[in-house]
């Protein structure tokens, strides 16, 4: 049986969308340009990649001269969400209370974010009065 396409980032997917939401509508060669040094890609990845993200819905491609140019559909923020909506009803059974918990007990806290957290929490707590 096919595996179901994901609809989610890879990680060398989301190295072209930074570039793309960083450099606005863009060629394939220039976000070729972009790549960092060390990581270089060639034109025909950038391109076959490219083309994935256009398939699952992160980019649009217009013919402008001779060059097709990509544009974000989704922005840096609405991917941040989505992928954030995938972790939590893959592995936390779409309960946020169990992911923030999961987050408060695995990772090293300082009081700042601790502060900020409980701010969020007492907001959203006051949103709903």
């Amino acid at each position: 049986m096919a595996r179901k396409p994901s609809t989610t980032l890879t990680d060398a997917e989301l190295r072209l969308m930074d570039i793309v939401w960083s450099l606005g509508p863009s060629t394939v060669q220039q976000v070729v340009d972009a790549l960092p040094a060390g990581e270089p890609l060639a034109y025909s990845t950038v391109l076959t990649m490219m083309r994935i993200l256009e398939r699952k819905g992160y980019l649009k491609h217009e013919k402008e001269g001779r060059a097709f140019m990509y544009r974000a559909l989704i922005g840096r923020e609405e991917a941040r969400k989505g992928a954030l909506r995938h972790v939590m009803q893959r592995f936390f059974e779409d309960s946020p209370e169990l992911l923030l918990l999961k987050l408060m007990e695995n990772e090293d806290l300082d009081a700042k974010d601790l502060d900020r957290l409980k701010a969020l929490l007492d907001n959203a707590s006051e949103d709903e009065s």
